[in-house]
């Protein structure tokens, strides 16, 4: 069922954004705070405006927010339905949405706008917006209805076509390289469960192999665009150059987008043996690499260096075992405990701690414990003294009084169940609280929904932080 789409209200066709949430769920959650986030319309030339919801209606028991008319088509509706081997109109029209939504993405910068595809909208037709026009949904609504979307939501992301460890730039390099993989092939680059790890990891068959004749710079491209969120892994072009090589591709001289069947070449049929022959050999290595990694020992050493060899390993574990046993966790605590336990390691500036809360959610605020601590560090270590950084909650027991240069931390903190429970390994928070920066002249009011899971341990991770502030 699709929870972002074009309708007809009153003979008046607006952007309808379907929450799922009967109205007293919709109060309950503050859903109606949402209603101050921005969407954007970039057009052609790269000028840009800005996307409000205008209201919410009670649509049959379930409250759907809804705002200005941009009529276009949903980009990852364009990609799914489209085939590219076929070379046909809905194959060039998914390739020109994919292009232009990569320059839209290019002239926003550093705004703040949806990655995922299905919160995004593409024009087609003259209108009021010219051909070539792109919607990017306001993040939190679209995030949560493309949540709902998702089949199974406790087993898959909702978001295939972004890695959570990714930001700016990276994000949106990788996003047009799964969009393209998925055009070109037919097939999503991430199609099983834990869609994230396999991401981490790179578990995808490469372009170049699932379809031998496409354009081997562009091959190239995806897979270096796909290669981003690998661990440890060295990507050898920067996500500006993956980005700008893929539009220089794509887009001839005459600044118009090329036509899907050029990126397609003939190869000879003992080309196409030897391809299917490596891709037999690659699956076989991938799908036993991590079983080989577990053989490091060989047999062949004489007696001595085995034994050697394996009280050094014993060594080894041990003080790993002892490391890890040492580092903050989330063990035996409720999903609520850890919440209110990453706030509070927040205003303490407890970076270990907060990072044992989080698994794949954004680190904003782990970064700016990390940064300030830095800071004070740093002030410690050039001017021989220590910084007077005065937790938030004391200041303002003490009365609070203005200015507050030398306050930092959380007060105010409110929690409150929004959904799932601990059978189903899956819990969502709202919390509302008022965040007080260090050297700032005023306060953050912030809004966060939380989803909490279990992990492989069983203990209760953030997976996700969806913000509003103002």
């Amino acid at each position: 069922m699709q929870r972002i789409y074009i309708s007809d209200v009153n003979n008046n066709p607006v952007v309808c954004f379907n929450t799922g949430l009967d109205p007293r769920s919709f109060a309950r959650t503050k859903m109606s705070q949402s209603l101050i986030e921005l969407g954007y319309i970039v057009n052609p030339d790269g000028s840009y405006e800005t996307w409000k919801p205008a209201e919410v209606n009670d649509v049959n028991g379930i409250m759907n927010v809804q705002g200005p008319l941009f009529n276009g088509k949903r980009l990852d509706l364009l990609i799914n339905q489209s085939n590219a081997a076929s070379f046909d109109a809905s194959s060039q029209a998914a390739l020109q949405a994919i292009v232009v939504w990569i320059k839209a993405k290019m002239f926003l910068g550093d705004k703040k706008s949806s990655l995922n595809p299905g919160a995004s909208f593409v024009c087609f037709e003259k209108g009021k917006y010219p051909p070539g026009s792109v919607f990017f949904a306001p993040e939190s609504i679209s995030s949560r209805c493309l949540y709902l979307e998702a089949v199974r939501p406790d087993k898959e992301s909702p978001d295939r076509y972004n890695c959570s460890d990714l930001t700016g730039l990276n994000n949106t390099a990788f996003c047009a390289g799964v969009m393209l993989y998925t055009l070109f092939t037919g097939n999503h680059p991430y199609p099983s469960e834990d869609t994230n790890q396999n991401m981490r990891d790179g578990t995808f068959l490469p372009i170049n192999y699932a379809v031998p004749n496409l354009d081997e710079k562009l091959s190239n491209l995806i897979k270096l665009a796909l290669s981003l969120p690998i661990e440890k892994k060295d990507v050898s072009m920067s996500a500006a150059d993956i980005i700008s090589n893929i539009l220089k591709i794509l887009i001839d001289n005459n600044n118009k987008i090329v036509s899907i069947s050029s990126l397609f070449q003939p190869i000879s049929e003992e080309k196409k043996a030897k391809i299917e022959k490596e891709k037999k050999s690659y699956l076989f290595k991938q799908k036993y690499l991590v079983k080989s990694k577990r053989f490091v020992i060989q047999n062949r050493k004489v007696l001595t260096g085995v034994s050697i060899a394996l009280l050094f390993f014993i060594f080894i574990m041990f003080s790993m075992a002892n490391t890890i046993s040492q580092r903050p966790s989330t063990k035996g605590m409720q999903a609520d405990s850890v919440v209110y336990g990453y706030y509070s390691a927040f205003s303490a500036l407890d970076h270990m701690f907060m990072e044992a809360c989080l698994q794949g959610a954004d680190k904003t605020d782990l970064n700016a414990a990390i940064n300030l601590t830095a800071f004070i560090k740093t002030r410690q270590a050039f001017d021989m003294t220590t910084p007077n950084v005065i937790p938030a909650g004391i200041w303002k027991e003490n009365g609070g009084e203005l200015p507050h240069p030398n306050v930092f931390g959380i007060t105010n903190l409110k929690l409150e169940y929004v959904s799932g429970s601990e059978n189903d390994n899956t819990v969502v928070f709202h919390v509302d609280y008022v965040l007080w920066p260090l050297n700032e002249e005023f306060s953050l009011n912030r809004n966060d929904i939380l989803t909490l899971k279990r992990d492989r341990s069983n203990n209760w991770k953030i997976t996700e932080i969806l913000r509003t502030e103002r």
